[in-house]
This record gives structure tokens, C-alpha cells and sequence, in this order.
């Protein structure tokens, strides 16, 4: 088989860029992305996509009714292609057996149904969902029961190593590509087929195949490898705020350790988005059902010390503003999880705002990126609130940081965003109540440079003085302090 028709169902986070990115590099290919909403369809055919993306624009204007192309006929789609990308969404499940941990496979289900009432040729399917371990499995079972006479299908596991906010850099410039299929002469077959399309630009050397089991695991064991260094610096954060150290620079000295390496090691309110979480607590549903309790303990104190982060952040704004937020304004600064992207998913600043508002805060939210009814969904959804009619009107959604700011006993920093880093911070203080507060979530500020300026400054990872006690004097009593222990115990 020769792959000249790609078909992605699921016009989402993953399936937009990556065939996007396969469309570009690939002009042979013509690749068609297929999706149930006609609105979403409709926003990937307009000048304003559905998702931000630095780069996406560029590469979807060069290819888009050339050899990319976004429909809602799916039928079509499937019957033309000769390879299938499954890209929907796999949410944790809300309700039923593995409640809260285990992965909802039901739009998986529903694309590879779709797929077998649909096709009358050979097809290699490709899963690109996040997805439990042995799911290709229940994909081939599906496929093979629904089959019509004659046409066969080749199961493949292709999962995505995507970081919103560089995800274009991420297919363009792989550290590798994973292919997981199955060991038999035909599996191989298909693998290679699936190879040729990504070493138009990917050389074969980053490229690794493996059996389908594995690559399904990889998958999840890569998330929570990173999402368990950020869970390990945001412990220590806790420790430095406690004791003096400032996590940036022990963060710097571990980095250098050729062992560890620098990435993922900044100390934050937590980490969010649609992966991390998620992977997580699959991984754990998958260790209990395989009766090894110890192995899903010790992957869920990851997601435990990451709410613990964000309950900790949120503590410390209203101890700082005199144990009490009741109608005072807080201006929250960013509202995606992370910079580069206006997706919302587990965002820590909805965690921080649930808390604020509980405590009868008045918020005043602005994000360069995120829709303003996204906002307000996002803050009114049921597991938020069960008043949301009243937290509607305790949130105010602005256009800029200066109109969010003004007025406000404090600012929050809930996202790294670049444009926070040049604000005019005199110009801000002048119209805040005073004193005047900022709480830094994600360490991208001169904390120094606010002091001066007049702010109190609260940073993750490092130990604040007092209101009205200087630093030398804060680090005296700490001196003398550690004395008196050293001479109590003689040494």
C-alpha cells in the first residue's frame, strides 16, 4: 500500500496541527480532517482557527485547500483514505467503574464503529489518542467483529509528544517518533507504511517502532515522568519559603547535573492541561487493576502534591491580606495553563479562583489568549460552583492587564505569559488599593524591582519578610535563632 489519502477524526489539539504539519511536509499526501461540529470545522476553514498555536496560522494558510482539508463528511473521508488517525477526546470518566481515574474510551469506540460500517478497502488505523494500555486491542476487536467481507485492517499506536504553546516546533523538530504495531509480517507491513510518511522530514533514526503495547505505555510513562519532576521541584518550593532557600537557584545546581538536566524544574502554582492529569490518573487505574497498590500510590502523591501546590498559592493570598478577601478586588493575570495556548483544561487558575471566590472575592481576570466565555464557563461549571449566578457576578473579564489591575487590593499570577514581565508596574501601583500585593505563581517577575517600587511581593519558592521588617533584620533573628539550636545541643 501506497499512502496518498490521510483521514484524522477529531479536529482537536492534536489532529489540527499534526496533520497540519504531515500536509506541509508531505504535498503528496492529501489529508483531510473530519470532525461531527460544523462550528469547529467552520472556525479551521476561517482566518481564526479554533486553537492558538505559534506557527499553526502560517502552515494551515499554506496548505489548506491544496492538500489539507476540514470537513464534516466523515463517510466520505474514511472510504478514501488508506490510513486513519483516531484523534478524539479521551476524558477521564465521571461516572461508573474507574470514576475520577480511568480513561473514557467512548469516542474511541465511536470512530472505530464509524470506520467499520464505513469502510470497503483496507485500512491501516493509526491511534493518536492518549489511551490505556491494550487499546488498540479493543480497536481491532471492534474492527474485526464489524468488518465488511474482504477488507482487513492494521492496527497502529502513534501517540503524540506535544507541549501546547511549542507544538508546531515539537512536529517539526522531533526528538522522536513513536510507532508501536503488531509482530507479524503484515503489522510490520503497515509500521513501515506509516514510517515512510513521517521521514519525509523526520530522519529514520528518530523514529522508533516498537510492539503496540509499548508505545501505548511510553505514552503515559512520559507524562508522568514530567509531571512528577514538577511535582518534586514544587515540594522543595514549599521548603524554601519555609527556610530562606529560593528554589530558582537550587533548581539551578540540581539542573547542572548531567543526570537530571534543567527542563521541567521551575517551581509553579501547579501544573494543568488536558495531559498530565489525565495520564496520571490512568496510570494509576491501570496499576490498581493490575493489583499493584504500592506503584499507584506512589503516581497519584504526584497529583496529590500538585493540589496541594495550588491550595498551598491560594492560602497564602488571603493569609497575606489580613486572613480575609471578602469583597476585596483581586486582579488574576493569565487564566491558560500555561503560556503560548488559550486552552483552559485544569488550568490553576480556575483551582485559585474557585478558592478566592468561596472566600467572597471580587475577581477581575484578564488572559492575552483565552475567550472571555470561556472564562466564565470555565468558572461557573458545576464542579466550580453550584451558585453560578452569583460567581457570575463576583468576576469581571477584561481586555488588558492596566484596566484588569486597577482598583485591585492584588495581583495573582497564574500564567507565565511574556507580556506580564513588561508591564509598567509603576503605572500599576499608582491606581491599586494600597498596600498594594502581588503573588507570583509562576516566578517571572523582578520581586526586587516591585519592592522598591512599593509592592508587597509574595514568590513561590522564596521566603518573604514581614510587612515592615527589613531583610537584614529577617536574616539576624534567622542567624540567631539557628545559634541558640547549635549551642542547646553542644555543638
Amino acid at each position: 500500500m501506497v499512502i496518498r489519502k490521510i483521514c484524522c477524526i477529531g479536529a482537536g489539539y492534536v489532529g489540527g496541527p499534526t496533520c497540519s504539519v504531515i500536509a506541509l511536509k508531505c504535498p503528496d499526501i492529501s489529508v483531510t480532517v473530519v470532525d461531527k461540529s460544523k462550528e469547529r470545522i467552520a472556525q479551521w476553514n476561517s482566518d481564526k482557527l479554533p486553537i492558538y498555536e505559534p506557527g499553526l496560522d502560517d502552515v494551515v494558510q499554506h496548505c489548506r485547500r491544496k492538500n489539507l482539508f476540514f470537513s464534516t463528511d466523515i463517510e466520505k473521508a474514511i472510504q478514501e483514505a488508506d490510513l486513519i488517525f483516531i484523534s478524539v477526546n479521551t476524558p477521564t470518566k465521571t461516572f461508573g467503574n474507574g470514576k475520577g481515574r480511568a480513561a473514557d474510551l467512548k469516542y474511541v469506540e465511536s470512530a472505530a464503529r464509524m470506520i467499520a460500517d464505513v469502510a470497503t478497502g483496507d485500512k491501516i488505523v493509526v491511534e493518536k489518542s492518549t489511551v490505556p494500555v491494550r487499546a488498540a486491542e479493543s480497536i481491532m476487536n471492534i474492527l474485526r467483529a464489524n468488518h465488511r467481507p474482504g477488507v482487513s485492517y492494521q492496527i497502529l499506536s502513534n501517540p503524540e509528544f506535544l507541549s501546547e504553546g511549542t507544538a508546531i516546533e515539537n512536529l517539526l523538530y522531533a526528538d522522536r517518533v513513536l510507532i508501536g504495531g503488531e509482530e507479524t509480517e503484515d503489522g510490520r507491513r503497515a509500521i513501515e507504511e506509516l514510517c515512510w510518511v513521517y521521514q519525509h522530514w523526520i530522519p529514520r533514526t528518530n523514529i522508533i517502532t516498537t510492539n503496540t503495547w509499548s508505545s501505548e505505555l511510553s505514552k503515559l510513562a512520559a507524562n508522568a515522568f514530567l509531571a512528577q519532576r514538577i511535582s518534586s521541584i514544587n515540594s522543595l518550593s514549599a521548603v524554601c519559603e519555609a527556610t530562606g532557600a529560593d528554589v530558582s537557584e537550587v533548581a539551578r545546581a540540581v539542573g547542572m547535573d548531567s543526570r537530571i538536566g534543567p527542563k521541567f524544574l521551575q517551581a509553579s502554582v501547579g501544573f494543568g492541561g488536558s495531559c498530565f492529569q489525565k495520564d496520571i490518573l490512568n496510570l494509576v487505574y491501570i496499576c490498581e487493576c493490575l493489583n499493584l497498590p504500592e506503584v499507584a500510590a506512589y503516581w497519584q502523591k504526584i497529583i496529590d502534591i500538585n493540589e496541594y501546590q495550588k491550595s498551598r498559592f491560594s492560602a497564602k493570598v488571603i493569609e497575606s491580606l489580613f486572613n480575609t478577601v471578602t469583597d476585596k478586588r483581586i486582579a488574576i493575570l493569565g487564566f491558560a495553563f500555561k503560556k503560548d495556548t488559550g486552552d483552559t483544561r485544569e488550568s490553576p487558575a480556575i483551582h485559585v479562583c474557585k478558592i478566592l471566590l468561596d472566600e467572597g472575592a471580587k475577581l477581575h481576570i484578564y488572559d492575552p489568549k483565552v475567550e472571555h466565555n470561556q472564562i466564565y464557563e470555565d468558572l461557573t461549571h458545576p464542579s466550580v460552583t453550584d451558585e453560578p449566578e452569583i460567581v457570575r457576578n463576583s468576576i469581571s473579564v477584561y481586555d488588558n492587564a492596566y484596566s484588569a489591575t486597577q482598583g485591585t487590593h492584588a495581583i495573582v499570577i497564574c500564567t507565565e505569559w511574556d507580556e506580564f514581565v513588561t508591564l509598567n508596574f509603576e503605572k500599576i501601583y499608582e491606581q491599586m488599593m494600597k498596600p498594594a500585593y502581588v503573588f507570583d505563581g509562576r516566578m517571572i517577575l523582578d520581586d526586587e524591582k516591585l519592592t522598591k517600587i512599593g509592592f508587597q511581593v509574595h514568590t513561590i519558592g522564596k521566603k518573604n519578610s514581614p510587612p515592615g521588617i527589613e531583610k537584614d533584620l529577617g536574616n539576624s533573628l534567622f542567624i540567631r535563632s539557628n545559634l541558640k539550636c547549635l549551642l542547646q545541643f553542644n555543638v
